[in-house]
């Protein structure tokens, strides 16, 4: 009939953490064919289980965040986020203050320092290690933190050891008040949850271009790197092989990232296009 739906819109959206993507990454991806192929397509393939984010970041060397607006070096580092021992009012949750508590007084210097464009690093992966690896490559590329003022060091070491404790990423109003950023809107529900940290066990948030912003929507769950993902950090959660260099300044480098199809889904279309051609 005609004006009919014969589709539910929906149907259209391809949700990449059913299909072996550690990223609840939705998007709508058309495949148009020719009237005179008279081949229906397959579907995608789902996958048995959920990736969680912790499977691809695990294996790349420990780096540290830098530290901006001051004299970095790893000693004035670890000092900054120790002083944050002295800061406390008792506004933070007593669970989690006690894992800060712990995290700060056993922090270690990571012997990858910052990192850098190439680290020599014998890197691993909890996740399809035949599609990530190279074993041809003797470090990791593009594994280099930003810097980060002092109280982006204590928000992140805050928000990491909140989702630990609590299995959620805080919003603003979980903050304490001496943690709160500084603009008179800070509360707002527009901004609640403008620090957001990817939680183990689970597939991270949508990568996006706006990583390489500030980096405040997209903290490392490991609490003693204190710090946003690096370009390595993000590829891989979008499913870039190790050996895909990225080039040009660090924020280009995050756009090219944030703006891809991830590669291992791409892969997956391409096999369902090639049953049509061939």
């Amino acid at each position: 009939m005609f004006g009919e739906e014969l589709f539910d819109p929906r149907d259209f959206i391809i949700r990449s953490e059913e299909y072996g993507i550690p990223q609840t990454r939705h998007r709508v991806i058309l495949l148009g064919i020719r009237t005179d192929i008279k081949i229906a397509p397959t579907l995608l393939e789902k996958a048995k289980a959920l990736i969680p984010v912790d499977d691809v970041l695990s294996g790349l060397p420990i780096i540290r965040s830098g530290l901006s607006k001051e004299p970095d070096n790893k000693q004035n580092w670890k000092r900054a986020i120790e002083e944050l021992l002295t800061k406390t009012d008792n506004q933070i949750d007593a669970e989690v203050w006690k894992r800060m508590k712990k995290i700060i007084e056993n922090l270690s210097m990571p012997q990858k320092e910052k990192g850098n464009d190439y680290i020599e690093y014998a890197a691993n992966i909890n996740y399809n290690k035949s599609w990530y690896l190279d074993n041809n490559l003797d470090g990791v590329c593009n594994h280099e933190s930003r810097s980060h003022i002092k109280q982006d060091l204590y928000r992140y070491l805050f928000v990491s050891c909140f989702a630990k404790v609590k299995g959620r990423s805080p919003k603003l109003s979980d903050f304490p008040d001496f943690l709160l950023p500084k603009h008179h809107n800070a509360t707002e529900g527009k901004f609640a949850d403008r620090f957001r940290v990817q939680l183990y066990g689970q597939p991270s948030k949508t990568v996006t271009s706006h990583i390489s912003k500030d980096g405040h929507y997209f903290i490392h769950p490991d609490s003693a790197q204190c710090r946003s993902l690096t370009v390595r950090e993000a590829a891989r959660i979008q499913t870039f092989p190790d050996n895909y260099f990225f080039c040009g300044p660090r924020t280009q480098q995050f756009h090219q990232v944030g703006n891809a199809v991830p590669p291992l889904l791409a892969k997956q279309i391409a096999e369902i296009i090639k049953t049509i051609l061939f």
